[in-house]
């Protein structure tokens, strides 16, 4: 549907919403008067009954969870007073009159002391709950969903270098699942730039040598060794799980020997299978 479609069909809800309230307005300003308001309050009453209404249907658009089942269960309730106090005024002739005074809503006594009680207590109703919807919409804070949570994690959690450009023969970052590769790029000629900037005359700072003592203790290990130390730890694992982050990780090393153990060991693996099937 287009914008000028929707524009229509909202115009037309907010007119058949403004007729249907017009109509309400008369019965309820008429109970209003019967229990007593005065013309004031017996306009204003409408507003607090069907106002009640449309301001628990945004709050439940709005709000979520517990807190959107109380604006509709709000919106029921006042949803059949209204219902209820429009039926009476088609049941009672007197409320129809041009200048109505106090009159009774029934004959039978209990019936007429439970309609009194709910047009009265709607006031009262339509602050409180009205209240503590507003309250509700304002507090409200939109929950994050779990598929975003994770999809922000798993980003955080790559390496740099894991998420750079993949080796070359292959196509992104689903090529460690697989993929067929595609023809290579062509690398292109680097063109100088020319750069518009003083430069700092400020002297660097001298770091000097690092301290024996301060250097790493742990020998560097070979790609051999790289290699049959990753063959053990990584035996059990299935090809999909043979990742550059994966082995970096267990292995302690850096992020371009891990991609290389990685393609190795994928390797490996491809001539197992393809000597199990030709025996």
């Amino acid at each position: 549907m287009n914008r000028r479609a929707k524009t229509l069909l909202v115009l037309a809800l907010v007119a058949v919403v403004g007729m249907a309230f017009r109509v309400s307005w008369n019965a309820l300003r008429d109970v209003a008067r019967a229990i007593g308001a005065d013309g004031t309050a017996a306009t204003l009453y409408p507003f607090v009954v069907d106002g009640l209404m449309a301001l628990a249907l945004v709050a439940a658009l709005v709000l979520t969870g517990e807190a959107r089942r109380f604006a509709l269960r709000v919106l029921a309730a006042y949803t059949l007073a209204s219902l209820v106090l429009n039926y009476v005024h088609g049941l009672v002739p007197d409320l129809h009159a041009k200048s109505i005074d106090w009159t009774r809503l029934a004959d039978w006594d209990p019936a007429n002391w439970a309609l009194v009680l709910l047009a009265t207590s709607l006031p009262v109703g339509s602050i409180y709950f009205g209240s503590d919807l507003v309250a509700k919409v304002l507090h409200h804070q939109p929950s994050i969903e779990p598929n975003a949570q994770e999809s922000t994690q798993t980003v955080a959690n790559q390496s740099t270098a894991e998420q750079a450009e993949p080796l070359a023969g292959q196509s992104g970052p689903g090529a460690e699942l697989g993929s067929s590769p595609t023809a290579p790029i062509e690398p292109i000629e680097a063109r100088p730039i020319a750069v518009a900037a003083a430069e700092s005359t400020r002297p660097r700072r001298a770091t000097g040598r690092v301290p024996q003592a301060a250097r790493s203790t742990r020998p560097v290990r070979t790609e051999a060794e790289l290699l049959a130390e990753a063959r053990s730890l990584t035996e059990s694992w299935p090809v999909e799980k043979l990742t550059g982050e994966g082995i970096r990780k267990a292995l302690r090393t850096s992020p371009v020997k891990a991609r290389v153990v990685r393609e190795a060991l994928k390797a490996e693996r491809e001539r197992d299978a393809i000597a199990g099937v030709a025996g």
